[in-house]
């Protein structure tokens, strides 16, 4: 049975959404701050291309090394809190969803409550 927009609009616990919106936005802000700039000479070519004909230094490709080395370690911390923040919210996913049944569940036992009221009440009336 579809629900419509309306109807799952209604539904959602919008207090949890809301309590749980500054953690998320913080871990999505502290991931795109993270994100470095891709460095570009004046040319707008890679700061880091060499001419096809020089040789680099072992010093120079040592360096390169380091730097390389310092860049997958920070993209791999950023992956790490990239995992971290759709954990949470695959987890403020499932509390919805749980949420949703629990409400869903409520209005049948509602509308079968009422139904039965009103059955209730027309041979109440009809007996009157």
């Amino acid at each position: 049975m579809a629900i419509p927009w309306l109807t799952a609009l209604k539904v959602i616990p919008w207090g949890d959404v809301i309590e749980h919106a500054p953690t998320v936005l913080k871990a999505a802000r502290k991931l795109m701050d993270r994100q470095p700039a891709p460095p570009s000479g004046p040319s707008g070519t890679s700061a880091t291309s060499t001419p096809v004909s020089a040789v680099p230094s072992l010093g120079e490709l040592k360096n390169a090394l380091i730097a390389a080395q310092g860049e997958i370690d920070r993209q791999a911390q950023a992956q790490r809190e990239l995992t971290e923040t759709l954990a949470e919210l695959a987890e403020q996913n499932a509390r919805l969803v749980s949420a949703v049944e629990v409400l869903r569940l409520r209005t049948r036992v509602l509308v079968w409550g009422g139904a039965a009221m009103w059955v209730w009440l027309a041979v109440l009336t009809w007996q009157a």
